[in-house]
């Protein structure tokens, strides 16, 4: 199933992809009003059983993508997880992952123009796997970890490279204001049950820019839910983000940087494609 949160008519709602269509749940499943309480309220089954009963409500094409989870209590980012990417830093493979945070303002939907901030012109590309907690847990068991994903999706972690470079910490170049891009839906974890056997492919102005297989992935999903669930609970709704491969703007000569006006689309095997053009932030 995949699932997706939206505005139609004016009206923020949550629904399930059928056909070329969306199934509104947000309309039939009171009191949950988002995406994040359903997984709250463990209603996949439910869900599941209503879109295959329910004509549709909405062409998709007529809708505006928000963000997967638009209000998630927790977006965690993994920093350095695949080596070629340590590889082209510079860096070394650290003995745990690295982790830092994002902020629900910085991302926007699928087909929703990401903005790169007036400071900087050093804004980068980063093509991530996300997975979406949907039970929650606290020091959960790698060996048991999946059963903990309610799905997964794709994600843009638009990065600005001399904001980040401040200091040691990443903060402050990941969470510029609508600088990443979550999306375009959430594919129930049922439909991919070993997220290590995907493909991962990033696209800037259709040419590909990154290109890689998520069995790369140095610190695999159920490693980083165990260790992730050591430090805090985690609940549903909780976005990971599990790291970029190689091939980002900054690492490349001269440094590949997106403009306004460009197009870029992160493509994941058995997922989809988020794809989303590029403006500058206003005066």
């Amino acid at each position: 199933m995949k699932l997706l949160s939206f505005t139609a008519n004016g009206r923020a709602s949550f629904g399930a992809v059928k056909d070329n269509g969306i199934v509104d749940l947000g309309a039939r499943m009171a009191p949950c009003s988002t995406l994040r309480q359903l997984l709250e309220s463990d209603g996949l089954t439910e869900a599941a059983k209503l879109v295959a009963s329910t004509a549709l409500d909405h062409p998709l094409d007529k809708v505006r993508f928000a963000p997967v989870i638009p209000d998630p209590g927790k977006i965690i980012c993994v920093g350095l997880n695949y080596r070629d990417h340590v590889a082209e830093t510079g860096r070394t493979v650290t003995e745990k992952p690295a982790l830092f945070a994002r902020f629900a303002c910085s991302q926007v939907g699928h087909l929703q123009p990401i903005v790169k901030p007036k400071v900087s012109d050093d804004f980068d590309y980063e093509g991530e796997l996300a997975l979406v907690i949907g039970k929650a847990g606290r020091n959960i068991p790698a060996n048991r970890a999946l059963d903990h994903v309610a799905g997964y999706s794709c994600y843009n972690e638009g990065s600005v490279r001399d904001w980040q470079r401040h200091t040691s910490q990443f903060l402050s170049g990941k969470s510029f204001a609508e600088s990443g891009s979550f999306g375009p839906w959430l594919v129930t974890a049922d439909e991919i049950p070993d997220p290590s056997s995907l493909s991962l492919q990033t696209r800037l102005n259709g040419n590909v820019v990154q290109n890689t297989t998520t069995d790369l992935l140095i610190t695999a999903i159920p490693e980083l839910i165990a260790y992730i669930s050591t430090i805090c609970p985690l609940v549903a709704g909780d976005v990971i983000v599990t790291g970029t491969p190689g091939g980002v703007g900054a690492k490349r000569t001269p440094p590949l940087w997106m403009r306004p006006g460009d197009t870029v689309e992160v493509e994941i095997s058995g997922i989809g494609t988020l794809r989303n053009t590029v403006i500058a932030e206003p005066a």
